[in-house]
């Protein structure tokens, strides 16, 4: 088995990342699935283009060409970030011992890598696998996966196993658990007036809004695993007059689905305090629930005997953040966090472990190899 180096992987991860690919620029996003396709075409994979929609970037789906239409292993990744462009500048490519830092390169470009090397390793070596291997790399999973989420779950139509190079949790965990999501804009139309000649005639939005975050915030109960945060609020036009207009954020997530179903009719049931204040609620369920079930054990159980060949303890891990392969995990089995170890995702210290590259890449390329 030629495998590569550390050194190899570490070499096109730092491609990758030198590309900046914030989801919200769609053509930065798609010079990494420009990237992406001529990867694969190079090796004489087939590559589909997905046209981006809604003002996304595009997805690329993959697939090898042994297998035929059998239901095979689909492999998930994305290649957008949520650094803009010019984070490069704060944060360059630069190697510290075992730490290598750059823009995504955790969150994921590391472990976007790592499956593509996997696959690349079976094709240098004219080898096939028992199930066809099939990848879809998507552009818009860091705001929900808005656009992509159809092409994903019709992905998951054709395949027997879902694996998603998501980074590893607290020191090489791989994730077998995530929380679901609910996300939703609220909105209040109040009465303007003057603040101090007319301030009796006003009805404030603002007062109304922050009347129903309190309320709503309320409901986090970390008994039931079900938290709530209200992460943005804007409104008002000036100091001196009566607020009309008030908008905020709102991010719901849960462990058991019924809980997220019973909170979201709440929240959608919500009524003004001020009957002369407009209060609307907009939005819903944005991810189910991962929850580990038999299939999913025996899967991760799987991994954990390879990874115990390779020379590492595999351990898994529930996660509270969401990823694509929530789309897919109540119909089948999923194994989450196959991405490189490192930490600091979404910040100016995110960094990948070197050391985590051949072994990750190797579980990788023996789950390929081994399930049937």
């Amino acid at each position: 088995m030629a495998m590569p180096s550390a050194d190899e992987i570490l070499s096109e991860i730092r491609t990758w990342v030198e590309v900046e690919s914030p989801t919200m620029d769609a053509g930065a996003v798609n010079r990494m699935m420009d990237m992406v396709t001529a990867e694969f075409k190079a090796m004489g994979t087939a590559t589909q283009r997905i046209p981006g929609t809604g003002g996304r970037a595009d997805h690329v789906s993959v697939s090898s060409p042994w297998g035929g239409d059998e239901k095979g292993i689909l492999v998930l990744s994305h290649l957008d970030t949520v650094h803009p462009v010019g984070t490069i500048e704060e944060l360059p490519y630069r190697v510290e011992g075992d730490k290598a830092y750059g823009p995504g390169i955790y969150d994921m470009k590391g472990g976007a890598v790592l499956g593509l090397t996997a696959y690349r390793t079976l094709v240098e070596e004219g080898k096939t696998t028992p199930l066809p291997i099939r990848f879809l790399f998507v552009s818009d999973e860091e705001v929900g996966s808005t656009t992509s989420r159809r092409h994903i779950e019709a992905a998951g139509e054709n395949a027997k196993y879902v694996l998603v190079t998501e980074p590893a949790r607290d020191g090489g965990k791989i994730v077998t658990g995530r929380q679901g999501s609910a996300r939703f804009v609220m909105t209040t139309h109040g009465r303007p007036s003057h603040s101090g000649a007319r301030h009796k005639d006003g009805r404030s939005a603002i007062l109304e809004m922050a009347k129903q975050i309190v309320e709503i915030e309320s409901k986090t109960d970390y008994d039931r695993n079900f938290t709530v945060n209200v992460g943005k609020i804007e409104g008002g036009t000036a100091e001196n007059v009566i607020p009309e207009h008030c908008r905020a954020s709102l991010d719901f997530r849960f462990r058991n689905r019924e809980v997220g179903e019973e909170m979201i009719a709440w929240v959608k049931g919500l009524q003004s305090f001020d009957p002369d204040v407009a209060f609307t609620v907009e939005g819903g369920l944005s991810r189910p629930p991962f929850e580990k079930t038999p299939a999913i054990e025996e899967l991760f159980s799987h991994a954990k005997g390879l990874a115990r060949e390779i020379g590492f303890e595999l351990v898994d891990s529930y996660t509270g953040g969401g990823s694509d392969g929530n789309f897919l995990a109540d119909r089948l089995p999923v194994l989450d966090g196959l991405g490189v170890d490192g930490e600091g995702a979404h910040t100016l210290h995110e960094h990948l472990l070197i050391s985590s590259l051949v072994p990750r890449m190797t579980l990788m390329r023996r789950l390929f190899e081994t399930l049937q």
